[in-house]
């Protein structure tokens, strides 16, 4: 993980960005692996922890719907079996496990470094982006584990991956606007982590995970794609990583402007709130 910071930084020789932003970015990679460090520091598997816990939550959600509950799945390229229903859970909860704990822990972005915020001149912008990209990063473990099962069980590697950064780009846009606005407004009401937490789990449930989205009634699938931009986001991963076909073409242009506006509307209420932080805490 900390190799993979240290390469985002090298990238600022073929980008036109001017020294303040630069100074922002090397501030920005600083604090992600610091924080990544802190995550797991003392422990005995340090940073593959996270892939751990991705796997573990495959390993259950396969035990309990491909082989309590014999749900099958069929897709092209790949066999009829207990793995390839895995691997298309795998790939639908990679975004949601990164989405959902990058804006959990957005939210308590501001509140939990008062000294930040009150002491020093701060990019406070930054805060919230921490957690959310150290997340990403983790996930990225979880996602290499993904593509090299799906290459020895469909004994090819689709060059549909390529467009993976294509998709990267409006979940970290709709993760972070909402990561503004969660951490923004929890500086004024403390019920918001609480809340989200609640909102979060009806959403997974809400959102063609753990159950194919031919599960859901015709009338109102077309609803859940065009309401829900997880919903969206998951299908194209499998699209990308599993099927080796855009299949989700009109649903991935849409969740991507719903991500432009989302990232421009928390930004614009976070920047609002921002004044006031140091009076609150």
């Amino acid at each position: 993980m900390k190799a993979v910071v240290r390469k985002a930084g090298r990238v600022r020789h073929w980008l036109p960005v001017n020294d303040l932003w630069w100074a922002k970015l090397d501030l920005l990679r600083t604090l992600v692996r610091r924080d990544l460090e802190a995550r797991y520091k003392g422990s005995v598997l340090g940073n593959l922890w996270p892939l751990v816990n991705q796997l573990s939550q495959l390993l259950i959600y396969t035990y309990v719907f491909s082989i309590v509950l014999q749900v099958k799945l069929s897709l092209k390229g790949l066999p009829t079996n207990n793995i390839t229903y895995g691997l298309w859970l795998f790939a639908g909860l990679l975004p949601w496990i990164a989405f959902n704990s990058g804006l959990t822990q957005a939210a308590r972005s501001v509140i939990g470094q008062p000294n930040l915020v009150k002491k020093v001149v701060f990019p406070l912008a930054l805060l919230p982006l921490v957690p959310i990209l150290s997340t990403f990063i983790e996930i990225s473990l979880g996602l290499m584990a993904l593509i090299v099962l799906v290459a020895v069980s469909a004994g090819t590697l689709h060059t549909t991956l390529a467009l993976l950064p294509l998709v990267w780009l409006p979940q970290l846009l709709l993760t972070a606007g909402l990561g503004y606005l969660a951490a923004g407004l929890t500086v004024f009401l403390r019920d918001i982590p609480q809340t989200l937490t609640v909102i979060l789990n009806l959403w997974f449930y809400m959102t063609p995970l753990i159950y194919p989205a031919s599960a859901i009634p015709e009338q109102w699938r077309g609803w859940v794609f065009w309401l829900n931009p997880m919903a969206a986001i998951a299908e194209v991963y499998r699209d990308l990583v599993l099927v080796g076909e855009v299949q989700h073409w009109r649903e991935w242009m849409v969740v991507t402007v719903v991500s432009v506006v989302m990232f421009s509307g928390g930004l614009w209420v976070y920047r609002k709130l921002r004044p006031a932080f140091a009076d609150v805490l």
